[in-house]
């Protein structure tokens, strides 16, 4: 019996081993479209788990849930690495309101920043200075700063196409917008949502009291586009107005939680890891399901489409789905620091962290002659309308194992849609597109098999690419 067994997977190898690169991508895509699992995973994480904050429940529930899953896979290695990481909670929703004079007043939509203090347990009142950015304080001064909550209004640059720049362009006044702002004597901090859409949804997202001491930190909230448009119409037609707002969030000491990682074992390099993966946990407001639950099933199905292929690896791949990427990246550091203290080889690391959304392609942070690679690869995506390959960022949870020789890669889909998302309360499984997830699962299997057959060195000093 075990003659023929090992004949079948003989048979099976010789059958892959003959075929083209353009008939294997093929059967690759045909799989993740016809006989994918992501979505049904990630149904599971978000519907049956929901959000995942780190040290919550929802993050223990998934770590148990994912590594379940992947035992079933028959991966030749599944654990659970150890991580500390921080416990921050919201506790009751938050609440604010504009007054124009008093008891005249009006309601607005805002949320926490992760890792923000709360507001006295009355709430906090004060009359609101608006600014653009770090300059507008400093140009302004203490004195007309001291003793007001400080209202952060730059929008993302909506001429941008690329949404990722337009968010990097003013992100800076969410997570240091409360250290800023605490120099000059404010007592709060109130920041336009990272949203280029006009809506009610205010978007969460980590800030930081960096080493602002405690009897100087001051509570730091975002508030939705819409009513960052109302608050800035109503300053300019009487700059006395005041605004309300109180929330009850606190930090916990640190917990215990986990990375979860399976393998596949390589047939000739095992000592060279090739790494794919996503970050587990997500923010409290939505269920998390483009921001990461996509990237963490999308990297689950990785492996399971390797094997269903057919394709056994030369190298050694890993699944690794990261905890804590959101407010700590401790996950990303912890893998990275036992990575290195085992002198583990990691040759190629690929993370999806951009959302659920039609893949148009990949960045690489890599140099000149493994993007000359790539970039030969590049007829084989265009089958499926997959074009964009450019050197740049790739992922903050691999971005700890960058070394002078190795490739690390990042998922790019369409991101017009995601900043309507992220970090919000609409992160959720509904504004998830079965295909898309799956075409995105499959371009990320595809790229793993190019990497892993040709390696990281020039093609010339590699075997000839089989069209």
């Amino acid at each position: 019996m075990k003659k023929y067994i090992f004949l079948i997977i003989l048979l099976i190898s010789i059958s892959v081993s003959s075929q083209t690169d353009q008939e294997i991508l093929k059967k690759i895509y045909t799989q993740s479209l016809t006989n994918g699992k992501s979505y049904h995973w990630l149904n599971h994480l978000s519907n049956q788990i929901g959000s995942r904050l780190s040290g919550s429940l929802g993050a223990e529930r998934a770590v148990a849930y994912t590594k379940e899953e992947l035992d079933k896979l028959g991966l030749d290695k599944v654990w659970l690495q150890p991580v500390m990481v921080p416990r921050w909670v919201r506790g009751a929703k938050e609440y604010a309101f504009i007054e124009t004079s008093p008891g005249k007043t009006t309601t607005v939509n805002i949320c926490a920043l992760g890792g923000s203090i709360a507001t006295p347990a009355l709430g906090l009142k004060a009359n609101v200075v608006e600014v653009k950015n770090f300059e507008d304080l400093e140009a302004l001064g203490k004195d007309k700063i001291e003793g007001k909550i400080v209202f952060y209004n730059r929008p993302m640059q909506a001429d941008l196409i690329n949404t990722f720049a337009a968010y990097g362009g003013c992100v800076n006044q969410r997570y240091k917008g409360a250290v800023e702002a605490s120099k000059y004597g404010a007592i709060g901090v109130i920041v336009r949502s990272m949203n280029l859409r006009l809506d009610d949804l205010p978007h969460t997202g980590s800030m930081t009291y960096a080493d602002t001491s405690i009897d100087k930190r001051i509570p730091s909230a975002a508030i939705s586009t819409n009513d960052a448009e109302l608050l800035s119409t109503m300053l300019k037609l009487n700059s006395s107005i005041k605004l309300y707002f109180k929330q009850s969030c606190k930090q916990l000491k640190d917990v215990q939680s986990y990375n979860v990682i399976g393998q596949i074992t390589g047939s000739e390099y095992p000592n060279e890891y090739m790494i794919v993966g996503g970050h587990l946990d997500s923010w409290d407001l939505g269920d998390g399901s483009h921001d990461d639950g996509a990237g963490v099933v999308q990297s689950m199905d990785v492996l399971r489409l390797l094997k269903a292929s057919g394709i056994k690896p030369k190298r050694s791949i890993r699944v690794v789905l990261f905890m804590n990427e959101e407010n700590g990246l401790r996950g990303g550091k912890k893998y990275a620091e036992v990575a290195k203290q085992k002198g583990e080889n990691h040759v190629f690391a690929l993370e999806s962290d951009s959302g659920g959304f039609t893949p148009r392609g990949f960045s690489f942070d890599c140099n000149d002659a493994s993007f000359n690679q790539v970039l030969s690869w590049k007829p084989l995506f265009k089958l499926y309308l997959i074009h964009y390959f450019e050197k740049g960022g790739s992922g903050a949870d691999v971005g700890p194992l960058k070394t002078d020789s190795n490739v690390l890669a990042g998922l790019r889909p369409d991101s017009q849609r995601y900043f309507d998302h992220h970090h919000a309360s609409n992160d959720t499984f509904d504004a998830i597109n079965k295909r898309e997830l799956e075409l995105g699962a499959a371009t990320m299997t595809a790229l793993v098999y190019l990497f892993d057959k040709y390696g990281i060195n020039p093609i010339s000093n590699q075997e000839t690419i089989k069209d």
